[in-house]
């Protein structure tokens, strides 16, 4: 196909579709997602949802909004309407979208006893005297009666500011075990002997009442979407769509205008890659739900390829295809797919890096999108780039993720690179990543950067030398761009020991650089893990399978603890329990001796000795900036060189998405001086005072 023509096959996804008094401009539904911006950041909000209302996307919805004070989410950045004061706000959100002609969706919540209310001190509520479903120690009181017709008030009242605030589809939300409607609907939540507890038909009474009284409120001119959970994977003890759900979905199938389907918890709905590969991997759960209503069905599962898309459609699973996490990589695949241009979709890799974000009460990141939560507070577009103020030449200096986003959007903006990679394959750190157990989608980091430089005019790209400082400095250009990366430490420096670990010369040593360059060790093997991210447990992972007998050692109290917030954690440390690996947390390796390793404990000090033939030391890692000093050193009082920098894992090593990041921040901000790069560094929200 000619780029700018669309694939007939995928004009279905571009169909219109009615829901209830309101029409979507096509089958392309960015379904509720936090964010960590919401109620604190309201312009970075509706500048992110405005952006993906101009790539395409028919319904663009907002993240769970809070209706009221006994259902405070903080520290986490929510959205928030408690009374007519937050309705500006959402103004802003719903201005942006209709401004490209798509639909506003707003997912209103009562979280329940999901919200400990850190920031009212109101006492949670929940259908049941229970305590509240986070760490903190404190517990919800049962809602009496009152209680009940209180929440039906508040959540018509929410509903009318939505609908005042410019939304034209707003939810009813029973999902993600986060939701007082959910809790009600299960059992281990819900001990009532009233009305509203014991049969099915009486756990989804509030449930009806709420939608019912939606409908009767804004139902003429808005639609009512209801999202529901319809499995948790955890059995006959919660939600499953076998049992339950089926039933759920049957009593309650012609009231809401739209079913938003999915399965709990969060981390089962926002599944990494690394535990669900597959694409559409909800459908198995969700497909029934078509047979049971005449309303059209959203449901998600990572989806990235549209011929997947047409596929659900064609099948009956949905009637529009839902999307988080490929919104965010992507917020203009839907125009991509319209415009003939599949292969400059930039797939989501399901890292869960965003989810990070909020998870940690900050404004999202994308590994695959630098500029996803900088639409306002940078003006960065993920399209759009200025032009060169004057064409360059510049040498990129390293093939890896933050050298390829660096020649990907300097190119972009009119200069003529070199790019220039030791190995006799572009990649870096994604390739040889992606080659450890789940992590095959960061090759769609580099491929994504490769194809759209390889279709560049303006970029030479040699491989398999390793330049000097005297070789570059015989090149004819202006500018060196060093994106070297960086190496695995091999003496243990780290979080827990800020100098080397003894002993290291009794033992073979290797780092993860040596298991992805399939250097392996055999035996009784230690891993040391003090990252604390994704790669101790992959490289336990990839031992177990070659016959090793692995033991892993953290200082941390669970394996990859980081990874709580990228909702794996409890999956990551099940499964490798599960393969045999022996695990010692809250442990610190302290030394090595001939056959043995010493471990101690991290709150008493006690020693205790693994026998082991290797060590495997994912501590921290060290940039390769040789050549960076090198270079300065060389060039310095060279008048016709004119600029040495480094980025990424050269500058300070980092995650994926930090190096990704600092080659597109450094590609933009190049020609600029520091002044100018400080002042626009980021917008601020203040309040007014």
């Amino acid at each position: 196909m000619k780029p700018g023509t669309m694939d007939p096959k995928y004009q279905i996804l571009f169909e219109p579709v009615q829901i209830g008094p309101v029409t979507a401009p096509n089958r392309f539904y960015q379904v509720p997602h936090c964010n960590g911006m919401g109620h604190r950041h309201p312009n970075a909000l509706a500048a992110m949802r405005g952006i993906k209302a101009e790539g395409g996307w028919g319904v663009v919805c907002t993240e769970e909004v809070e209706i009221h004070p006994t259902s405070d989410l903080s520290n986490y950045n929510e959205g928030r309407l408690w009374d007519d004061r937050d309705i500006p706000a959402h103004r802003l959100v719903t201005t942006a979208v209709h401004e490209h002609g798509a639909l506003a969706g707003i997912e209103l919540a009562h979280n329940g006893m999901h919200a400990a209310n850190r920031m009212t001190r109101v006492i949670p509520l929940a259908p049941s005297a229970l305590p509240v479903d986070m760490d903190d120690p404190v517990q919800a009181r049962a809602m009496d009666k009152t209680d009940i017709a209180d929440l039906r008030k508040w959540h018509k009242h929410a509903a009318l500011r939505a609908r005042d605030a410019g939304y034209d589809v707003i939810y009813v939300y029973a999902g993600h075990n986060m939701a007082t409607l959910m809790h009600f609907m299960l059992p281990r939540f819900n001990n009532r002997t009233d009305e509203y507890g014991g049969s099915l038909e009486n756990r989804v009474r509030l449930t009806r009442e709420v939608l019912e009284d939606t409908r009767n409120a804004v139902g003429d001119t808005c639609a009512v979407a209801f999202r529901f959970a319809v499995d948790e994977l955890i059995g006959p003890a919660g939600m499953s769509c076998k049992a339950e759900a089926h039933d759920t979905v049957a009593m309650l199938a012609e009231l809401p205008d739209l079913w938003d389907v999915n399965i709990s918890d969060w981390s089962n709905d926002s599944a990494t890659f690394r535990f669900e590969p597959a694409e559409g991997y909800q459908t198995r759960f969700t497909s029934f739900v078509k047979g049971l209503t005449s309303k059209p069905v959203v449901g998600v599962g990572r989806f990235t390829s549209p011929d997947e898309m047409v596929r659900q459609i064609r099948k009956g699973h949905l009637d529009m295809i839902g999307a988080a996490r490929p919104s965010i990589a992507d917020p203009f695949l839907p125009a991509k797919i319209r415009d003939g241009q599949i292969d400059d979709i930039r797939e989501c890799i399901g890292c869960n890096i965003c989810v990070s974000g909020d998870n940690q009460a900050v404004p999202m990141r994308c590994t695959q999108n630098p500029t996803m939560g900088e639409e306002w507070r940078r003006g960065w577009h993920p399209e759009n780039i200025a032009p060169a103020r004057k064409p360059d030449r510049v040498l990129v200096v390293g093939g890896g993720p933050a050298g390829l986003e660096a020649a990907y959007q300097l190119a972009n903006r009119g200069h003529t690179l070199i790019l220039a990679e030791a190995n006799e394959e572009l990649g870096g750190r994604c390739l040889a990543e992606s080659t450890l157990p789940g992590l095959a989608s960061y090759r769609r980091v580099s491929d994504y950067r490769i194809n759209q430089i390889q279709s560049s005019a303006n970029v030479e790209i040699y491989r398999g030398h390793a330049l000097t400082a005297a070789e570059i400095l015989d090149f004819d250009l202006e500018h060196a761009v060093i994106a070297t990366g960086s190496k695995w430490r091999r003496d243990g420096t780290g979080r827990r020991h800020r100098t080397a670990i003894a002993g290291l010369d009794k033992l073979p040593v290797y780092t993860p650089d040596d298991i992805m360059a399939e250097l392996l060790p055999a035996g009784r093997v230690v891993v040391f893990d003090d990252d604390h991210y994704y790669m101790g447990g992959v490289v336990a992972e990839a031992l177990v399978a070659t016959g090793c007998e692995v033991t892993l050692v953290t200082p941390a109290a669970l394996v990859s603890a980081w990874t709580v917030n990228t909702l794996e954690q409890h999956k990551i440390q099940s499964h490798l329990m599960a393969s045999g690996v022996r695990i010692f947390a809250n442990q610190a390796v302290t030394r090595c001796l001939p056959g043995t390793v010493e471990i101690a404990c991290e709150f008493t000090g006690g020693t205790s000795a693994l026998d082991a033939d290797a060590i495997v030391l994912v501590t921290s890692r060290q940039s390769i900036d040789d050549l960076y000093h090198g270079l300065c050193d060389a060039s310095c009082g060279t008048s016709s060189f004119g600029s040495v920098v480094r980025i990424g894992d050269c500058l300070a090593p980092g995650t994926v998405a930090a190096a990704i990041y600092s080659g597109h921040g450094f590609a933009r901000g190049f020609q600029q001086s520091q002044g100018e790069l400080e002042a626009q560094l980021f917008a601020r929200e203040l309040p007014a005072l």
